[in-house]
């Protein structure tokens, strides 16, 4: 079905801040970073809110001021930094502040506040119209605008409604991705990447932001896909998410769902905040002949194609946080899904990925190392019932890489990422990972 594959390129692109003319910003997504010889102090501002990372030259602290409140953070494992940092930056993802300082071992983050915690809440549009960034002290080559990214993951090819690869005029590939911020999956966000398929090749091109429930999210694991004159955004809501306290079930929390957005506006380059409505997905399962519900928690990771006049959508439903498997529905419409298939003897797979083949369409998806021992570390494909039909034969890197299939004349390109994480320990889980790309060899097909 697809031939065996083999490693061509592996790349991390991190970058700490898109430099842009104005600092104006569209979402909760902002960076300042300079040049330091000594004592430097970074700040962004809005009304009576100022948020400031300080670097003393010897340790990284971060002070939030809002009205008269006045607070200080401070790591005591993470912030003694020494002399020797060359660039110090400011970050703002989401609701977390991080203060970062570069040496010979790179970026990594030495102190970090939710500013939820202090009272600020910077994903409302008010409060990032009056926001500005600002320096003291020893800051040279000062670059303020959007943040980058510590890594990529989520990465699916753009395509049109039927499947194929979106592509420019010179052959260029587009890819949407999910940027990795310092920290847990609210502090990422969806950006758009152009894939040159002969170099290889990675260049940034914009990012998507979600406007719902009055805030704008950096949500994430994203298909952007043309249909006719518009684009169709089916994403993640990772960005307000926010876990079970299995300690103390009357904590709130939020769980993850899909988001459907439409725009005419050209979303391959440039920022973008995009209105969403919710995807209602069927989680129904079909395993016993009185199709009992199974209850789910949440979907997560849209992929769309129309087919003979279908919408076809494959995701993931979670049985709980975290124990998900693939689900494919089907229907004439994306407002009249019914269930198809549901593999719910998976308990760690997703990347649920559809994919044009010989004038069918086959399902792929990725199989984690927390599954039942005899499907762990793979890429399985299905038919269009789920069952498994073949396996990807390409390199099972760390986490859970998705099989991203883009063709190439007679040859395929897979898309890949790893668990690499980057930019110390502070962030803990979220900062992975490093794009893999693999090209088919010429072998036997299975």
């Amino acid at each position: 079905m697809f031939p065996e594959f083999k490693v061509v390129r592996r790349q991390r692109p991190v970058t700490i801040t898109v430099e842009s003319s104005t600092f104006s910003r569209p979402a909760a997504n902002a960076a300042i970073e300079a040049v330091c010889d000594g004592p430097v102090s970074l700040s962004f501002t809005s009304g009576g809110d100022v948020l400031t990372g300080v670097y003393d030259g010897r340790r990284v602290k971060l002070s939030v001021a809002t009205g008269s409140r006045r607070t200080s953070h401070v790591s005591r494992r993470h912030g003694r930094v020494g002399r020797g940092v060359a660039r110090f930056a400011l970050t703002l993802t989401g609701t977390m502040l991080t203060a970062m300082a570069y040496k010979d071992d790179g970026w990594v983050a030495r102190a970090q506040v939710d500013l939820t915690e202090v009272g600020i809440e910077p994903r409302k549009e008010s409060w990032l119209a009056g926001l500005t960034a600002g320096h003291e002290g020893s800051a040279g080559e000062v670059r303020s605008g959007a943040f980058g990214q510590l890594g990529l993951r989520d990465i699916r090819v753009v395509t049109y409604a039927d499947g194929s690869p979106f592509h420019e005029d010179d052959g260029t590939l587009l890819l949407t991705a999910t940027s990795a911020g310092p920290g847990f999956f609210p502090t990422a966000h969806t950006s758009v990447w152009a894939l040159d398929p002969v170099t290889y090749d990675l260049v940034h091109r914009g990012a998507l932001y979600f406007r719902r429930d009055d805030l704008v999210y950096g949500d994430h694991a994203t298909h952007l896909v043309r249909d006719g004159d518009e684009w169709l955004v089916a994403t993640s809501t990772w960005g307000g998410f926010k876990a079970p306290d299995k300690t103390d079930p009357s904590k709130p929390w939020s769980p993850v769902g899909v988001t459907i957005a439409h725009s005419r506006a050209d979303l391959t380059r440039g920022e973008h905040v995009l209105d969403s409505t919710p995807l209602v997905l069927p989680t129904e399962s079909p395993e016993s002949p009185e199709r009992r519900h199974s209850r789910s928690v949440g979907v997560w990771d849209p992929h769309l194609l129309r087919r003979d006049g279908e919408w076809l959508v494959g995701y993931v439903s979670a049985k709980k946080y975290f124990d998900f498997h693939p689900v494919l529905a089907g229907g004439p419409s994306l407002d009249a899904l019914s269930l198809r298939a549901a593999r719910t003897d998976r308990t760690a797979t997703e990347g649920t990925t559809l994919v044009p083949l010989g004038g069918t369409v086959v399902v792929g998806a990725s199989d984690g190392r927390d599954n039942p021992r005899h499907v762990r570390a793979r890429y399985p494909i299905f038919d269009l019932d789920l069952n498994e039909v073949a396996e990807l034969r390409s390199a099972y890197v760390s986490n859970l890489p998705w099989p991203t299939l883009i063709p190439l004349g007679d040859e395929w390109l897979h898309v890949a990422f790893d668990g690499t994480p980057y930019g110390g320990r502070l962030p803990g889980y979220g900062t992975h990972g490093e794009v893999v790309l693999s090209r088919s060899t010429r072998g036997r097909s299975v």
